[in-house]
């Protein structure tokens, strides 16, 4: 017997209502069966878009500490909270033909003077770095250095050469406890640097002294003056192929540094001369 038209409509609303069914059912259930052919299914839009940012945020930026200073709360990024880049200074500020000249192991009521009479008798400004159980003993000789237009760098508590092996509490305490030190002694003056013991630096120490407001400095020519090899070798370690705006490591601490102020007294002329300009070494710039 055929099949009449009501009941075709019949057939065709029946099965209507069993795939409006089967749909809810899916739905429901979060059955992909339906999903697009692509695998769109497989990644959330929300995550496709976010997925670069993720990737990018992963990537250390140029200069940022590594390893164990994401420890620290600041080496995660290429420039700290206070806007100082964990990376080291070892350039001069400026353009061009400029010279950092730093001091360290100081402050000593012996040669600290001394060194200043022949910083301001060549109009140098320099950098003190400057250890902070001598600031607290010395109080206005790192006073009298500031009040000379140098800029005054953390250099510890105690110039401890062994502390890139030693935790990071102990860094932590060392770095401003020093810095602590020095401002005590010299109230309203700024330390923008920080320099370790030995050059001994950490990840970790850098991005502590970053997230203070202290520029990690480092040093491009090294004279060796602390070993008091003799003036002529002093001379010929400085004078020969400096590099481009160098950072140069002198000392008014740590024995006698009667070679060191000799040095100076030669060397600070002979720059000049060279059409070298003097500047304090670069704070900002990764």
């Amino acid at each position: 017997m055929g099949i009449t038209s009501s009941s075709a409509r019949r057939v065709r609303r029946a099965g209507s209502a069993a795939t409006a069914v089967v749909l809810g059912i899916l739905a429901v259930s979060g059955s992909p069966a339906l999903a697009a052919a692509d695998g769109s299914a497989d990644k959330p839009a929300a995550d496709a878009a976010d997925k670069p940012a993720a990737d990018a945020a992963k990537k250390p930026a140029a200069g940022e500490a590594s390893g164990s200073a994401a420890s620290a709360g600041s080496a995660g990024s290429a420039r700290s909270a206070a806007g100082i880049p964990p990376a080291i200074s070892r350039l001069a500020q400026g353009p061009g033909r400029t010279v950092a000249i730093t001091i360290d192991d100081g402050p000593d009521p012996r040669w600290t003077p001394q060194v200043l009479d022949v910083l301001r008798k060549n109009h140098v400004k320099a950098t003190f770095c400057m250890i902070g159980t001598k600031a607290q003993k010395y109080p206005e000789l790192v006073r009298a250095v500031a009040a000379d237009g140098h800029l005054l760098c953390n250099h510890s508590v105690d110039h401890d050469v062994t502390m890139d092996h030693k935790p990071v509490a102990y860094q932590k305490q060392q770095i401003l406890e020093g810095k602590a030190m020095i401002e005590k002694a010299a109230p309203g003056v700024p330390v923008g640097y920080y320099r370790a013991p030995g050059g001994a630096f950490t990840p970790d120490s850098r991005a502590i002294a970053a997230a203070s407001g202290m520029r990690p400095l480092g040093w491009s020519v090294d004279p060796k003056d602390w070993s008091r090899p003799g003036l002529p070798s002093i001379i010929s370690a400085l004078e020969d192929k400096l590099p481009q705006q160098p950072t140069v490591l002198f000392h008014d601490g740590g024995g006698d540094r009667s070679e060191t102020v000799a040095a100076l007294g030669q060397y600070l002329p002979w720059l000049t001369a060279q059409g070298y300009h003097f500047a304090f070494p670069a704070r900002t710039a990764p």
